[in-house]
């Protein structure tokens, strides 16, 4: 994941995405409850694989609305760093106190998005449908019974609007409680995720 935000290229996320778990009979995984994670204490840090911090929330956002069940490694949510050096791990599996520890912006964002999978059905098993993939922009539905929810990214720093047969109009972007009208496009602004649950 972390190299297709650092060379602003939704594509390759979105074709293994599709690949795994599209709706084709074909896919890899579709219906497999994985395990998913931006980082592990195997690897690099995320904080400090991505070359552009605004991109932190972003691959948490994705991680935590595509398929598969989501893990955040402990530190993670701080935006703690570490390189993976040779003979030690030591830098990837910090001693940390809590109170050393702020519970800042991307903390508040990742409790948000565990908030908004507990209590969505599509998001913790729905199936998985590509809606567009840009450069810079990965969408998709996500559907399970009578609920369904876009997801939305824009890595880049100029604003894009999503043109895409909606089956709505209308929906409340869960991330932040804005209502949403994309009958005419989703606009979506510059280093922003949405996760929308359109009106029935």
């Amino acid at each position: 994941l972390y190299s297709s935000f650092n060379t602003h290229n939704m594509h390759e996320i979105g074709y293994s995405l599709n690949r795994q778990f599209g709706p084709e009979p074909w896919t890899l995984y579709q219906g497999l409850p994985l395990y998913s994670f931006v980082d592990n204490h195997d690897v690099m840090r995320i904080a400090t694989q991505l070359t552009d911090e605004k991109h932190l929330p972003l691959i948490n956002a994705l991680m935590f609305a595509m398929p598969g069940v989501p893990s955040v490694y402990y530190g993670s949510e701080w935006g703690i760093e570490g390189f993976k050096e040779p003979g030690s791990d030591d830098a990837l599996r910090p001693r940390v106190k809590p109170e050393d520890l702020k519970q800042g912006e991307l903390y508040q964002y990742i409790a948000k998005l565990s908030e908004v999978r507990k209590h969505s059905q599509a998001l913790k098993d729905g199936g998985y449908r590509e809606i567009r993939t840009e450069q810079d922009i990965i969408a998709f539905e996500r559907e399970a019974g009578e609920e369904r929810m876009i997801f939305a990214l824009n890595a880049g720093s100029e604003e894009y609007t999503l043109h895409f047969d909606a089956r709505a109009g209308k929906g409340t972007d869960l991330l932040t409680g804005e209502e949403k009208d994309f009958g005419g496009g989703l606009l979506i602004p510059p280093y922003q995720a949405m996760i929308i649950q359109p009106e029935r």
